[in-house]
């Protein structure tokens, strides 16, 4: 099947799911990366006068807000701007505060709980759009962070359908161009924005290439299969309904 052929049959199936569903459209949070530009011109495709994208600051660079608007210009899908990094900042200093005050919370705990928490901001914020107007909220995760648990448990993992989640990274830019994403996007280094200067392979501790030679079955670098590995297994909670006790205790 060619991509062009996957594109139409991504689309049908997001337009059914909302049929489905008895909703109204689909929201998507754009943000200037290539995975949510993919995302809005699916969303786009599948509900031409009911799709909004929303582009979500927090502490976030001028070139990926830039980024996110001419993804929005190129696709032509409605949408809006809400700075979210006053919200956050605040929130930040007030819970790691007061969760300071009962353990001491080293340097690299704060930095992730913080960076965890801009993605959950982000994603309530989609959601209280997308219940207003009665929307499906569509996640951005490819195969790749589907695979290693390169999202953040309910922050941008907490979605309504991931229309991209079996495609490998490679694949996504293959798509991205098809679709017309603007080359800046595609060929941008992969960010979450989570912090200034990071990048998502210095996080993963590997590639997406890797990633997705591994995910396609090819021989790579012991080095990077055993990340891979680990961070399946110790993601795996990412991908599962949150446990409870044996359900026999209860008959």
């Amino acid at each position: 099947m060619d991509t062009s052929t996957r594109i139409e049959k991504t689309v049908k199936w997001l337009s059914d799911k909302v049929k489905e569903t008895g909703t109204n459209g689909l929201v998507v949070g754009v943000s200037g990366g290539v995975d949510s530009a993919v995302v809005a011109f699916l969303a786009k495709k599948a509900m031409p006068d009911n799709s909004l994208g929303v582009i979500l600051p927090c502490g976030s660079s001028g070139e990926d807000i830039e980024d996110a608007w001419k993804v929005v210009e190129a696709c032509g899908i409605q949408a809006f701007e809400i700075d979210l990094t006053d919200i956050h900042q605040n929130l930040a200093e007030k819970a790691l505060e007061k969760a300071a005050r009962i353990k001491e919370v080293g340097n690299s705990r704060k930095k992730i709980a913080s960076a965890n928490l801009k993605a959950r901001l982000r994603m309530s914020t989609l959601y209280t759009a997308a219940n207003a107007l009665n929307y499906l909220v569509l996640g951005t995760d490819n195969a790749a962070e589907t695979y290693i648990g390169y999202f953040t448990k309910y922050g941008d993992g907490g979605v309504d359908l991931l229309p991209i989640r079996h495609l490998k990274k490679r694949d996504v830019r293959e798509w991205a161009k098809v679709l017309g994403v603007p080359e800046c996007v595609i060929k941008k280094v992969p960010t979450a924005g989570l912090w200034e200067g990071q990048t998502d392979e210095e996080e993963m501790g590997t590639t997406y290439d890797m990633v997705d030679d591994f995910l396609e079955g090819k021989v790579i670098p012991e080095k990077d299969r055993k990340i891979i590995e680990r961070l399946h297994r110790v993601s795996d909670h990412k991908r599962n309904l949150p446990p409870g006790p044996p359900q026999e205790w209860f008959i």
